[in-house]
């Protein structure tokens, strides 16, 4: 018989401004944390640092505590049995010079009190000032377990004095999300039939889905005229190609790029696109401008919607597993689409993208400063054309990778049973 032993863990990251990437992550953590303690007789007691926290904890139905009350922090990590930092890209200063200190910080303050740290699936870099590294080496060097999200974190961390032997490669979390009413998976990772039979017929109905979602989010919206009638076609729906946008090059030329690649697509074939935003209200808006330039697709028999209904991250992932193909600049659009085995094409802004797509055995179709619409076209028509071969092309490296994904779960909760 399992003895069942109570931890209480403090999590830090970019937790409560609603990303849906962000979000996916925490989600991720808490199921892999719930698992593997329930494994090990370990019942982990989760508090999360959070910019909002009423709804993380409304959310999650765990403690949350505001991460910019210091006092309230430091109470919490008092109390606790040890910390975790991540996951996600927070030691990098490509956003802001004030992330990796306030990151940092959390960490040394649980290291004052006497608490283990422990450093999960982070993606490190780019680390553009120097002297942030002594920092971030004094810090890690002082963690009970460091794990990171791609070999070239690792690599980085090994530049500003990490040994190789103290860091694990691992997944991003959101690898190993699963959804609440996921069929059973056969232990080589392909779904049986049954599972491919749901998610089949999940992405026949998106397309009605996806018209109504549209007349409320905009009625004026390019193509909004067509009725769910048109919308289904031969086998019962259009293809529907999952598009996830931000804005990033000052010129926006990767937003023209792709409007100009996806017009000529509505134009040569009937086709949905879905526009996925994952952090509201950026994303929308930058999708809305593509949309804008392809203009009125609906004479050709195509459609233009976009999902607003997201509550919690698990909506959008079942969301990406009814598209199709998955087209996207953020980075957990393509691992959302993996963890579904959709179909998908990746535009690098930064190099967590490559990153990724690199595991995958994938390369960017283009990037913000160079996008070929011809090419993404073709590479769209290739995916629709070809997807089941695309799926058991990447079959092993996803399989993996979602086997993967729970090992900082493990080896924390292992640290933590072992410690008593």
């Amino acid at each position: 018989m399992v003895t069942t032993t109570s931890k209480t863990i403090v999590i830090s990251g970019y937790y409560g401004f609603k990303n849906s990437g962000d979000e996916a992550v925490l989600k991720s953590i808490l199921t892999a944390l719930e698992q593997e303690g329930q494994a090990a007789g370990v019942n982990i007691n989760p508090v999360v640092l959070s910019i909002d926290p009423e709804w993380t904890e409304a959310m999650y139905g765990v403690k949350s505590v505001h991460r910019m009350k210091l006092g309230e922090v430091r109470q919490a990590i008092k109390e606790s049995d040890g910390l975790i930092s991540g996951g996600g890209s927070l030691l990098q200063d490509a956003t802001s010079p004030k992330t990796i200190p306030y990151y940092l910080g959390i960490l040394k303050l649980a290291q004052w009190l006497g608490k283990p740290t422990f450093i999960y699936a982070q993606g490190v870099g780019p680390v553009n000032r120097k002297l942030f590294h002594p920092m971030i080496r004094s810090v890690f060097r002082k963690c009970s377990y460091i794990s990171v999200r791609d070999t070239q974190s690792g690599e980085l961390l090994q530049t500003m004095g990490i040994s190789a032997d103290a860091i694990q490669v691992v997944p991003d979390p959101v690898m190993g999300l699963p959804l609440p009413d996921d069929k059973q998976e056969h232990s080589h990772g392909v779904l049986d039939g049954a599972a491919l039979e749901d998610t089949q017929g999940e992405r026949r109905i998106a397309a009605d889905e996806g018209q109504a979602a549209k007349l409320e989010a905009d009625p004026s919206a390019s193509g909004a005229g067509a009725s769910a009638g048109q919308i289904d076609q031969g086998d019962g729906h259009l293809p529907t190609i999952g598009i996830s946008v931000r804005r990033w090059h000052p010129e926006l030329k990767e937003l023209q790029g792709i409007a100009d690649g996806l017009k000529e697509l509505a134009a040569s074939r009937k086709v949905h696109l879905r526009f996925l935003p994952f952090h509201k209200p950026d994303d929308l808006e930058a999708s809305r401008y593509i949309a804008e330039l392809i203009g009125d697709v609906k004479s050709n028999g195509s459609e233009i919607s976009y999902y607003v209904e997201e509550q919690q991250p698990q909506d959008m992932l079942r969301e990406v597993s009814r598209c199709d193909v998955v087209l996207g600049m953020r980075l957990h659009s393509l691992i959302y689409a993996a963890n579904r085995r959709v179909p998908l094409l990746g535009i690098s802004y930064d190099p967590k993208i490559d990153h990724f797509l690199k595991r995958l055995g994938c390369e960017p179709v283009g990037s913000s400063e160079a996008l070929d619409p011809d090419r993404l076209k073709s590479e769209i028509v290739k995916l629709l054309d070809g997807g089941q071969a695309w799926v058991t092309e990447h079959e092993a490296p996803i399989a993996e990778l979602k086997r993967e994904a729970a090992l900082p779960a493990r080896r924390i909760v292992e640290y933590l049973r072992h410690r008593g």
